[in-house]
């Protein structure tokens, strides 16, 4: 049943009459050197079908190898999730056609999944955690990528010509599954979207993927249904499929809370099906949701069972690293910064580069004036991550330190920066190659501050009579002269100097 955006109830009365309940999906790419059963480069971004070769491709008499990283990146997830890591398990064939899965049938895990039974205490913005129980966190392969033209939409319904990329096909792939968040009322949106934060911001601590929802790397599908206040039975869910941003996901949540209790309001029932999240904040029909007996799953008869010993669960356990919002409340402690600049850090995906700054020597006001101001800007006019600029925290060190030192005032630095973002080199081979160190002969300053009063003797005068502050203008000019390498401090005390 369709509802018109002016059709939908209004998000207050949903909450007085009807109590979400919630459960998460999200897929994970992991960054592996290769795919999760074949040798082929795992890397995002290769020209179509390039990465490719028999086993991926699903050619008769290939046979898949197991890749030992992405067991053990599965292992670290589930141990970080608080889950119970299973002794023994086996691979299942998930059975089903379409175009993106060459095999016609994707290995999964079924009933015997590499983890189950966790929990992760979710940190809101007012300070409180929320609890969301994980069910399991299972290994899979990712499909291809189809790529839709003629649609206005970008999807299959009205296109002309379907494209197929395979280069995605077989890349390893973690889901992780929630068990039904319940309880949550008004919060429902808000706490959807604080589970995918937190859940992407350990996953880039643990190192096992670059969470790039942008790419694709993480993916989020949302199960949203409703019951009446006072039920004990669900309702009947949807799958909203592929919400691929952190907003999307709240605003996926509160849409379909609206819509879904505006169909019960008028009488309708709920179709259980997979809905596509469109970015004008609204979802639509996909199809009808299967079961588990759709796919026909068996145990796949080429892979030999997952069993990892304890020495090699504890050894992973002791890698696991201190939670990212523990680690940013214990920096922001030791960096002496408010809740509203820890806030804005986060957003712009600075807190980890900062710190990492600090570790080369930096300062945290220094660090966090480059990666919160100038490198924002340059990410936001790239149109990328601000990790993913070409360059490191410990280049934007070297350049605090050249400043400490003298060498660049803040302005040159900025030309220094924009040297490395270009690839002309470390930040001291720009300064060189670029000419921009600041200027520390006094000869050539005292040069430049004559023939700047010489050019001006009505501001030297006022100089002389006492009007300290037209030594400004004097200062500006050889500032301009020197192509801004003088040292402004130095230049004011030789201008009051020739001018008393």
């Amino acid at each position: 049943m369709t509802v018109a955006a002016a059709e939908l109830l209004d998000y207050d009365e949903v909450i007085a009459k009807y109590e979400p309940v919630m459960g998460m999906e999200v897929h994970v790419e992991l960054s592996t050197a290769t795919k999760m059963f074949c040798g082929c480069a795992n890397e995002f971004g290769g020209e179509p079908n390039t990465q490719v070769c028999p086993v991926c491709l699903g050619l008769p008499g290939s046979l898949p190898v197991l890749n030992q990283s992405a067991v053990e990146s599965a292992i670290r997830i589930g141990l970080a999730l608080n889950c119970d890591i299973a002794p023994w398990g086996r691979f299942a064939r998930k059975n089903y056609f379409y175009p993106d899965q060459p095999k016609n049938y994707q290995i999964s895990q079924y009933d015997e999944p590499i983890a189950v039974n966790g929990y992760l205490d979710v940190p809101l913005e007012d300070g409180t955690t929320w609890r969301v129980e994980i069910e399991r966190a299972h290994m899979e392969e990712d499909t291809g990528k189809l790529t839709h033209l003629g649609s206005e939409t970008g999807r299959i319904e009205g296109a002309t010509t379907s494209l197929l990329d395979y280069n995605r096909a077989g890349v390893p792939l973690i889901e992780i599954v929630t068990k039904p968040i319940e309880g949550t009322g008004e919060r429902a949106p808000e706490i959807a979207r604080a589970y995918v934060t937190a859940l992407r911001d350990l996953l880039r601590a643990l190192g096992v993927s670059d969470v790039r929802m942008d790419q694709g790397s993480m993916r989020c599908d949302s199960n949203l249904s409703l019951k009446p206040k006072g039920a004990t039975e669900f309702g009947t869910r949807t799958e909203t499929k592929n919400v691929n941003s952190l907003k999307s996901v709240e605003v996926a949540v509160r849409y379909e809370m609206r819509r879904q209790a505006a169909i019960l309001e008028a009488g309708g029932t709920i179709t259980q099906e997979t809905r596509h999240f469109h970015e004008d904040g609204y979802t639509t029909a996909g199809r009808s949701k299967e079961t588990a007996q759709d796919y026909r799953y068996f145990p796949e008869p080429d892979l030999e069972p997952v069993a990892p010993s304890k020495e090699l669960i504890e050894q992973l356990r002791a890698t696991i690293p201190e939670l990212p919002w523990l680690t940013r409340k214990r920096i922001q402690q030791e960096w002496g910064i408010s809740d509203e600049v820890m806030r804005d850090l986060v957003n712009n995906g600075a807190t980890d580069l900062v710190a990492a700054t600090v570790e080369h020597g930096a300062s945290s006001e220094a660090a966090r004036a480059w990666w919160g101001n100038f490198l924002v800007q340059k990410a936001n006019e790239a149109g990328v991550e601000l990790d993913a600029l070409p360059i490191t925290p410990a280049q934007v060190a070297a350049v605090v330190k050249l400043i400490d030192e003298g060498k660049l005032s803040n302005k040159l630095a900025r030309q220094v920066v924009e040297g490395v973002l270009a690839g002309e080199g470390e930040p001291e081979q720009v300064m060189t190659d670029r000419g921009l160190a600041v200027v520390r002969d006094d000869s050539l300053i005292q040069s430049a501050v004559d023939e700047a009063l010489a050019a001006n003797p009505d501001v030297a005068e006022k100089i002389r009579g006492g009007k300290v502050q037209a030594a400004g203008a004097i200062v500006g000019a050889v500032m301009k002269a020197t192509k801004g390498q003088a040292d402004a401090a130095r230049v004011r005390e030789l201008v009051l100097a020739a001018c008393s």
